[in-house]
């Protein structure tokens, strides 16, 4: 898959795709991820991987069972390969609260 050129395009266009190529890893996560993304060209974002197939959403969302916090350009690095998420985590670039166990399932939804 092509590289993510912003945090938009991840959410508007990878994610989508990667809940639709992965049924199976949707419906095993089965809760809610809250994405807080600081900086210029950050947001916030919902990812339900409770509904059938998947969703994403602008915005926040009260049902998220794990919220992960970093920036846009540590977040794009995550995503393309190119920054590790446990050394972002341990270095405190990436922050996770809630289920720690969700957080290491989503390295295979971004992955």
């Amino acid at each position: 898959m092509a590289e993510a050129a912003s945090v938009k395009d991840v959410f508007e266009r990878h994610m989508p795709e990667r809940l639709k190529s992965k049924p199976d890893l949707v419906t095993k996560i089965n809760a809610v991820y809250q994405f807080n993304i600081n900086g210029q060209d950050g947001g916030q974002w919902a990812v339900d991987c409770a509904t059938p197939g998947g969703a994403v959403t602008a915005g926040t969302s009260g049902a998220a069972k794990c919220t992960v916090t970093c920036t846009d350009s540590d977040f794009l690095s995550i995503v393309n390969g190119k920054l590790n998420p446990q050394m972002a985590f341990m270095m405190g670039k990436l922050k996770i609260q809630g289920d720690m166990g969700l957080a290491l399932k989503l390295a295979q939804l971004l992955g």
